[in-house]
């Protein structure tokens, strides 16, 4: 039986990564991704009050979009992500302890690797998702990684743009991680940044979703 968060993250490709934002600031940049058609969100824990933040939001748009915790280190940051409402685990290394007590969870585990014995230990693990990071090697990385293991699903993360999302899908990516080039923490929180934040997370979104 196929999980539905799974199968959302497939279907829709975009994780946006809200990393560093002011805890009473989350709920509208999300807001703005939701206007600009992106439903995953993944709030990383290394945030301020990052898990009173994923239960807000949880709470507020659980019924619209999936809220993710990311950078999650270890089985108890797990546990804490889970019980505070997240509903895919992101980390950045492979975890052992950690993508085994986000399964038995019932949670979408996406551990992050880089070298081939590390998307396959992470997959043989249980990984949902294996989050290719950093992907600032480029498509062509993909591609070579999809050559001997073309069974693994890839999520291309750090360093996917708009200028060149379209390549790494065709290398192979099936969903992105898209961080400052969707959401940058530092700039004011004004309406104007919003209505970009929704303008960009459009733009996107037909990137990998053309015929939505």
């Amino acid at each position: 039986m196929t999980n539905p968060v799974l199968s959302q993250i497939l279907a829709t490709k975009i994780v946006a990564i809200i990393r560093g934002a002011e805890p009473g600031s989350v709920l509208s940049i999300v807001k703005a991704l939701f206007d600009g058609g992106v439903r995953n969100v993944e709030i990383t824990l290394n945030s301020h009050d990052a898990l009173a933040t994923i239960r807000e939001v949880s709470n507020e748009m659980s019924d619209r979009m999936l809220i993710g915790a990311g950078t999650v280190l270890d089985a108890a940051d797990a546990r804490s992500a889970i019980e505070a409402g997240a509903k895919f685990i992101i980390s950045p290394t492979v975890d052992e302890e950690t993508i085994r007590f986000t399964k038995e969870s019932g949670i979408v585990s996406i551990p992050g690797a880089l070298t081939p014995t590390e998307i396959l230990k992470a997959f043989r693990l249980g990984a949902d998702l294996v989050k290719v990071f950093p992907a600032s090697m480029g498509p062509g990385y993909i591609k070579d990684i999809r050559g001997p293991l073309p069974h693994i699903p890839l999520m291309p993360t750090g360093g996917v743009g708009l200028n060149n999302i379209a390549e790494y899908q065709k290398a192979g990516g099936v969903a992105f991680g898209i961080g400052t080039a969707l959401v940058n923490s530092r700039r004011p929180l004004t309406d104007e940044y919003l209505l970009n934040i929704r303008d960009t997370a459009r733009k996107f979104m037909q990137a990998v979703n053309p015929d939505l």
